[in-house]
């Protein structure tokens, strides 16, 4: 059998727990930061952890893990 490869945006963009959750960053806080409100900016601060649905999809795309 032949390897299977890992989608390259899940490798820059999620990394996987030790338990097996999977944390991400937050979207939109890039550029353009002015047009949100400081509560926006604040409670979007850190990483969060994925849904049970989409950390089923996202191990699916790294087949080997994340290291």
């Amino acid at each position: 059998m032949p390897k299977l490869k890992t989608k390259s945006g899940v490798k820059k963009r999620f990394k996987i727990t030790a338990t097996g959750k999977v944390k991400h960053g937050v979207a939109g806080k890039r550029h353009r930061l002015i047009s949100h409100n400081a509560k926006y900016i604040r409670q979007n601060r850190g990483t969060s952890v994925a849904c049970d649905a989409d950390t089923k999809t996202i191990k699916k795309w790294a087949p080997y893990g994340l290291d």
